[in-house]
């Protein structure tokens, strides 16, 4: 077996793994023995479990940030101000845009996605921090932009509500599009999911922001 199959198969094996049970859930043996591979292997190509854990967002994030990178360069010119649906849009179309392994391969991230923010792995915030950070304040700056004179902490707030409906909604899509389809009749896909998405983001994103006042 080629070094690039070995480490295909574990990273395949261990992305659905966690995304089924869990990062702590998961052990390499569970990993080794569906990927079909010995131990030696995962600790030869990966060197523990957290590196391991990090390749496989790696995998998914690499390409996608590349490319939202460069996008962002190239707008980076441009002072004219960004509607709140055109920045939101430039996400959609980079995770687009993501060449996928298998049909299933968004809602297989965005579960990755909501265990990285509800599971103790301090080491995986610090390595997409430290991997895709500069390229993720460039577009936070581009979405608080267009949404001037909303406060810091309602915009931090929606920004995680934005999240977490995105992660719910994509997480589960195999589930919602079949309940769509056979409750209602809607005939939709991931990217219909995506597109729905932006102007309900928007919307709130815009929203007029209450609750700060008359509290200090």
């Amino acid at each position: 077996m080629s070094r690039s199959t070995t480490v295909e198969r574990i990273l395949d094996s261990a992305e659905l793994l966690f995304a089924e049970h869990g990062f702590a859930e998961t052990s390499l043996r569970a990993i080794t023995s569906d990927a079909k591979v010995n131990l030696a292997a995962v600790n030869y190509h990966f060197g523990s479990k957290k590196e391991l854990i990090q390749a496989v967002f790696g995998r998914f994030l690499d390409p996608f940030m590349a490319g939202l990178d460069q996008s962002l360069e190239n707008l980076s010119s441009d002072s004219k101000m960004m509607e709140v649906e055109e920045v939101l849009e430039l996400l959609v179309n980079h995770i687009l845009a993501v060449k996928p392994r298998r049909p299933n391969d968004i809602a297989i991230f965005m579960r990755l996605m909501g265990l990285a923010y509800t599971q103790n792995q301090g080491h995986l915030k610090r390595f997409l921090t430290e991997s895709y950070g500069a390229t993720l304040a460039r577009y936070f700056e581009k979405l608080y932009g267009s949404c001037p004179g909303l406060p810091v902490s309602d915009m931090y707030w929606r920004s995680y509500f934005i999240l977490g409906s995105a992660i719910f909604a994509m997480s589960g899509s195999e589930a919602l599009l079949a309940i769509a389809k056979r409750d209602h009749g809607i005939d939709d896909d991931i990217e219909a999911i995506m597109r729905r998405m932006v102007p309900f983001m928007a919307a709130g994103l815009r929203a007029h922001a209450t609750y700060d006042e008359g509290h200090s």
